[in-house]
């Protein structure tokens, strides 16, 4: 097995049940990690290590007993602070709701629960998942474990950074317009977003209802499926849920990729928008790559990025606005600037943009249609760039709007970002892979037969000569 903080959640499981490692073992070690370079990286906004060793004694003490409650039984999962635990503050990140207790477990740490992982802390996000890295809110922001001096992608920023630096294996963020994918292209990780409506949100404090997906982090494909097949499925108090049974995403065995059609948007990145040399060599091999493991890859076009970004930002804006107008109206001083500027933006917005961009969207959505046609899953840039410097708020700004992720949160297909490579500052790029609606086993295969065939997970180099 790799060391602890970077096995695969497969590894860690064969391991407790083989009795070389035990959840509590396991979870001291990481604890302590946690002690260590947290300071450095800020992935977190409350860990509280005598909790989770609890749980995990819990969970040895169950797993010795027999009581085997499947793969994630003693499995750490950390959660973006905007996902209720009970009896725990969700933050959001903002000053406006450090007291906010939870009242009940969101339906997703339920479900966790009663697979036996063990609730993992709350990690950094943007405040209230919107706009970028602050340094004017509670906690700092979060920081790449790649370069320390760069962003780790957003809003998902801790749960990235977090399991790219081996703090915990698994993660769950969520996604609006791409903001789990983003800071798995910037850590070089897995993220992955399911169908919109596969995975209940209650519980979860929204920012575009009609957007926001729950998604996983992890170093591979496999766990992040692992994870999502466990919080997926039908949720009777959560009307967004599709009423139809959960495929599991690890069905296929056979990561034969044969006679598969894939997409190449590759305009995506040379012509709505004008990715660097190195993503754009990296973009190219890993279609190559499909190429040799026997699939058939040919360019193909969708609308231009700048459409799906006009529908997002509307309906995101709007939306967005709707949830905080009345305290924004009252209490603007409680929002970070940024956060406040985007939120604000949704009041200029009248009825008739919203109700122009909902039928916008549903031309998009036909136009991706159409293109699963003829194709199996589609291949585009996650992101155009690495990360920026934090200390370069105009770079930020700049990185975080070069993107392709935005048109499968538009959408509502399912989408993953995982690594294409190291850019010229060996900072991570990601390459998207995205497939029909609950066609996630599909996806899944994809993107594991890619790790295989390019050597895939990476770690970052080693943190610890920065930690005191």
């Amino acid at each position: 097995m790799a060391a602890p903080e970077f096995a695969s959640v497969s590894e860690i499981g064969a391991g407790f049940r083989a009795g070389s490692l035990s959840p509590f073992e396991y979870v001291a070690h990481l604890a302590a990690g946690i002690e260590r370079l947290d300071p450095l990286l800020s992935a977190f906004i409350r860990f509280d290590a005598d909790e989770v060793k609890a749980e995990a004694a819990r969970a040895t003490e169950e797993l010795r007993q027999g009581k085997d409650r499947g793969p994630l039984h003693g499995i750490p999962v950390a959660l973006k602070d905007i996902i209720d635990v009970a009896g725990v503050p969700t933050t959001c990140a903002s000053a406006s709701r450090l007291d906010a207790v939870a009242e009940r477990d969101a339906h997703v740490v339920s479900r966790l629960r009663a697979a036996g992982a063990i609730i993992f802390g709350k990690t950094n996000t943007h405040e209230f998942a919107c706009g970028r890295p602050s340094f004017d809110l509670p906690a700092p922001p979060a920081r790449n474990p790649w370069n320390l001096d760069h962003h780790p992608g957003g809003s998902s920023s801790g749960s990235g950074a977090g399991v790219a630096a081996g703090l915990f294996p698994l993660a769950l963020g969520t996604d609006t317009g791409g903001s789990v994918r983003h800071p798995a292209s910037a850590c070089g990780i897995v993220g992955f977003k399911p169908t919109y409506g596969a995975v209940s949100r209650r519980g979860v404090f929204p920012l575009a209802q009609t957007l926001d997906c729950v998604g996983a982090l992890a170093r591979t494909t496999a766990d992040a499926a692992l994870l999502i097949d466990t919080i997926a499925g039908i949720d009777a108090e959560e009307p967004s849920t599709v009423a139809m049974p959960w495929q599991s995403c690890l069905g296929a065995g056979d990561l034969s990729l044969k006679g598969l059609r894939v997409g190449y948007i590759r305009h995506f990145h040379t012509e709505d928008m004008v990715a660097p040399e190195d993503t754009a060599v990296l973009l190219d091999a890993a279609a190559a790559t499909f190429e040799t493991l026997g699939a058939e890859v040919r360019e193909i076009r969708l609308p231009p990025l700048s459409a799906f970004f006009a529908v997002n930002r509307i309906i995101l804006s709007a939306e967005g606005f709707a949830i905080h107008a009345d305290h924004l109206r009252t209490r603007h001083e409680d929002y970070g600037r940024l956060t406040r500027r985007a939120l604000l933006a949704g009041a200029f917005l009248s009825a008739e943009d919203y109700v122009r961009a909902q039928k916008e969207r549903k031309r998009l959505i036909a136009a991706v249609e159409t293109a699963f046609r003829d194709c199996d899953i589609l291949i585009s840039a996650s992101s155009m760039e690495a990360a920026a410097r934090l200390d370069d708020p105009a770079e930020t700004a700049r990185t975080y709007t070069r993107q392709a992720r935005t048109p499968f949160s538009v959408t509502g297909h399912p989408a993953m970002s995982v690594m294409a490579g190291l850019s010229h500052e060996s900072l991570p790029i990601g390459l998207q892979i995205a497939a029909r609606a609950f066609e996630e086993p599909l996806l899944v295969k994809a993107g594991r037969a890619f790790e295989a065939a390019r050597g895939l997970p990476l770690a970052p180099p080693p943190l610890e000569g920065h930690a005191e």
